[in-house]
């Protein structure tokens, strides 16, 4: 994996590129002098988290001929107070569906994914607990 990184102005926002040319803005807290352009840091290890487990449960569920008409992931997180480094305590992450979904087959799906295949989660999970949650509506 190689990712480039761009300082595009005299303060933190940077421009992350990956191999393939997709972009990512990154900037720091206002409260340290970010201009609010991008994401910050650990945000994005949090977006990561839902986009590694949010794959992996539409991958199992779309091999089970199960399609969401909409699908959405809300995370919750909390990181050490007053530490640096300020790691991530406790994460909750709600899967929320909707659609004919088979309630048994989601939560397996998710099972699978956040304590077995998401690298993202088996990463986190070294330092916070990691819970998690589902919701169907039609």
């Amino acid at each position: 994996m190689e990712i480039e990184l761009n300082l595009l102005n005299n303060a933190y926002h940077f421009e992350a590129k990956n191999e393939s040319g997709n972009t990512v803005n990154i900037d720091a807290s206002p409260s340290i002098g970010g201009l609010g352009l991008g994401a910050r840091p650990m945000e994005l290890l949090i977006m990561g988290l839902g986009g590694c487990s949010g794959i992996d449960v539409l991958n199992i569920l779309r091999k089970q001929k199960i399609e969401p008409s909409d699908f959405k992931i809300k995370i919750s997180a909390e990181r050490e107070k007053d530490a640096t480094p300020s790691l991530f305590t406790n994460i909750h992450v709600k899967f929320i569906f909707k659609g004919p979904i088979d309630e048994s087959k989601a939560k397996r799906a998710i099972e699978l994914s956040m304590d077995k295949y998401c690298s993202v989660a088996k990463t986190l999970e070294k330092t916070a607990k990691i819970t998690y949650e589902m919701e169907i509506s039609n």
